[in-house]
């Protein structure tokens, strides 16, 4: 993963941007030389959003398989989630 300024970015603006995605496919701006952002193109976004997503339902499913599920109504519930606070 390569580094942008944020002096960089007010500088050059997208450019900068753009120079570094076309060889990573992350960019980290750093703000007084501190990493303080990921920048990254929006196909790379959406594996990431697709493989929290697939990992949520692996979860999920390992849950449902070790009986780790309650199974009631919406009404009991709401009602179960209000006791508890």
């Amino acid at each position: 993963m390569s580094h942008i300024t944020a002096n960089d970015l007010k500088t050059k603006g997208i450019a900068a941007i753009e120079s570094v995605l076309n060889e990573h496919t992350e960019a980290i701006v750093s703000v007084r030389g501190h990493a303080r952002f990921v920048v990254m193109g929006l196909d790379q976004y959406h594996h990431l959003r697709e493989c929290e997503l697939e990992n949520a339902l692996a979860e999920s499913r390992r849950d449902v398989a070790a009986g780790r599920f309650v199974d009631e109504s919406a009404e009991t519930h709401v009602a179960r989630l209000l006791a508890a606070e």
